[in-house]
């Protein structure tokens, strides 16, 4: 698989609390050196980015992170905030205990107050899949899907797991085919990503993408 293809799947990511103004801005220089699809950041280095990189980044940021049991109301306000400062792109989490109430429409409904709150720009509806059983998994896809959100997204990287393929493949079954794939947490080489984008994943998360195809070229070759 190509390189440049691969990395085109790629939010390239780094949400640590700790992180420097230092290593977000070398997160953004490999972005921009590797053309990857974004950078998922921190909410609060949104707006120094993009006084630094102006359009030359798509700039992707988390809310409700990374537990989820926020409020709709402030996970409105991050949303806003986040749009305000230059963001175009949102990857948000369910309030996961909802899920495990039972209560599927009340997650319905928030994740379509944050799609219409997104407007024109992308929302992924992170639903940590390590904490949810499949009947649950399955109705958060039929809830990412008639919330018309734009991707379902496996994890924060934050749980007790990340992407699976099991997961992946059960996602395809069951969102309508507007919906997108995100896969994030544990990936960890170079196969995973090929085997994540052929199995139908539009974007994947992860800090170490680029780091893994540097000394690879185009054609695969090291």
């Amino acid at each position: 698989m190509n390189k440049g293809f691969i990395l085109s799947h790629i939010d390239h990511t780094l949400l640590k609390a700790y992180a420097t103004w230092n290593d977000i801005k070398a997160l953004c220089d490999e972005a921009l050196e590797y053309k990857t699809a974004s950078v998922c950041v921190p909410q609060s280095y949104i707006k120094r980015i993009k006084e630094e990189y102006g359009d030359k980044l798509n700039i992707c940021t988390v809310v409700g992170f990374p537990l989820g049991y926020n409020s709709t109301e402030s996970k409105m306000v991050e949303i806003k905030n986040a749009l305000q400062n230059g963001a175009s792109e949102i990857d948000m989490v369910i309030n996961i205990s909802d899920v495990k109430n039972g209560d599927y429409k009340k997650v319905e409904e928030e994740i379509k107050i944050l799609k219409d709150t997104c407007g024109d720009k992308i929302l992924k509806v992170i639903v940590e899949t390590c904490y949810l059983t499949e009947e649950e998994k399955i109705e958060m896809c039929k809830a990412v899907s008639n919330a018309k959100a734009d991707f379902i997204k496996t994890s924060t990287g934050f749980g007790t797991g990340g992407a699976t393929m099991e997961d992946i493949l059960l996602f395809k079954k069951h969102i309508s085919e507007e919906v997108k794939i995100k896969a994030a947490g544990g990936v960890k080489t170079v196969d995973d990503l090929e085997a994540f984008i052929e199995a139908g994943c539009s974007r994947i998360g992860t800090s170490s993408a680029v780091s893994m195809l540097k000394g690879i070229n185009n054609n695969g070759e090291y």
